[in-house]
């Protein structure tokens, strides 16, 4: 029974499925983080205006890649959930999951030559 319950962790729609969860963890934790540079605007011009030319940073400009990229993710794999719950076919979606997950590399790609 243990071999058996692992088992499902090899299929693509598992993967699927952690990447979506993992990804909306990771967007919940930027949330707070969002909220905090948008109250710098609030409080005064010079503290947003330094924390704007903090952001410029090449580190920070990965880590928007990746924000990008988690965001992608994430409503790809809320649109395949959308798809499975809502339609009666199950054919092609180990496909569609990878796709997605390309798409969202394609999209997380644009993002990192438009940037740098």
């Amino acid at each position: 029974m243990i071999g058996r319950a692992v088992k499902h962790r090899d299929s693509a729609l598992w993967v699927a499925a952690m990447v979506h969860r993992i990804s909306g963890l990771a967007l919940a934790i930027f949330l707070p983080l969002h909220f905090l540079a948008l109250g710098l605007a609030i409080e005064s011009e010079a503290r947003l205006e330094s924390f704007l030319r903090w952001s410029d940073q090449p580190l920070v400009k990965a880590a928007e890649i990746g924000l990008v990229f988690l965001f992608t993710v994430h409503l790809l794999g809320g649109l395949r959930i959308l798809v499975i719950e809502n339609f009666d076919w199950r054919d092609g979606q180990k496909q569609l999951a990878t796709l997605a997950a390309a798409l969202s590399a394609l999209v997380a790609f644009a993002f990192l030559v438009r940037v740098f």
